[in-house]
């Protein structure tokens, strides 16, 4: 169902692919006009006030400032949020009962659509005092479902040969890129995850996985050392015997690591 009037739009992502889906998807659906795109919070605040959207669709985990942040900084005039968040295991039930609406990634077209009638219905009957006081409910509901799930971290659901099959993440050594795509390393198989490694790296908890390369997270307890090749670039030596390229600008997990 295509809407009369267009409402306008910010989509916040530190991540080109998952914006240029979001925008994919919303031209698909009609009745919201994408007057920007922003990569990090600080960007998001800057054209936020510049082009003062109905609505800005916002990642959570962001560098520049996350999305709480960039919310506190746009108080005086806030426009409606979409939170696009991979927090979906706490995030869903947190939400349930609140008016600020959320999307898990990777987003489909149907819970945007049903996301952008939502958003129209609340800011026609809703004033800026109201939204504002929405917003900040389910903002205290995510906070506690992000620190519980951080501290409990659930199972991937991954399909192999045609089922879903159940795969623990204390069991994961290593994830790698494939393009919209993740792929896990566990237990001597391999499994290929609907969800983009960025998308994942934002709610792996920090002390348990680190990002060796643009392409790769690694699980810290399967790292065995550090190797440095003729040519000066450095690798990570995995107690499996493999060997994982660390990208130059990944250096500093190895201080992070072995200080």
């Amino acid at each position: 169902m295509r809407i009369e009037r267009d409402l306008t739009a910010i989509i916040v992502d530190d991540e080109p692919i998952a914006r240029r889906r979001l925008a994919r998807l919303i031209a698909a659906i009609g009745g919201v006009q994408v007057v920007a795109e922003a990569r990090d919070g600080s960007d998001a605040v800057e054209a936020a006030r510049r082009h003062r959207p109905d609505l800005l669709l916002l990642d959570i985990r962001m560098p520049g400032g996350d999305g709480f942040d960039v919310v506190d900084a746009l108080r005086d005039a806030p426009p409606a949020i979409v939170f696009v968040t991979a927090f979906s295991h706490y995030a869903l039930p947190a939400f349930a009962a609140n008016a600020v609406d959320y999307l898990t990634k990777p987003v489909e077209e149907e819970r945007l659509a049903a996301a952008l009638l939502r958003v129209r219905q609340r800011l026609e009957t809703l004033n800026a005092a109201e939204r504002l006081a929405e917003m900040t409910a389910a903002f205290d509901a995510l906070r506690q479902a992000m620190r519980q799930e951080q501290a409990s971290l659930p199972p991937f659901w991954v399909r192999s040969r045609g089922r879903l099959v159940r795969v623990s993440a204390a069991g994961v050594t290593r994830i790698d890129a494939e393009r919209d795509y993740s792929r896990l390393y566990a237990d001597g198989e391999t499994y290929l995850l609907d969800e983009a490694l960025a998308s994942l790296e934002s709610r792996l908890p920090a002390d348990q996985f680190i990002r060796v390369h643009r392409s790769t997270i690694l699980r810290t307890e399967a790292i065995r050392g550090f190797r440095r090749g003729r040519h000066g670039a450095w690798s990570a030596e995995l107690l499996d015997g493999s060997e994982v390229r660390i990208g130059r600008s990944y250096l500093s997990c190895m201080k992070l690591l072995a200080p």
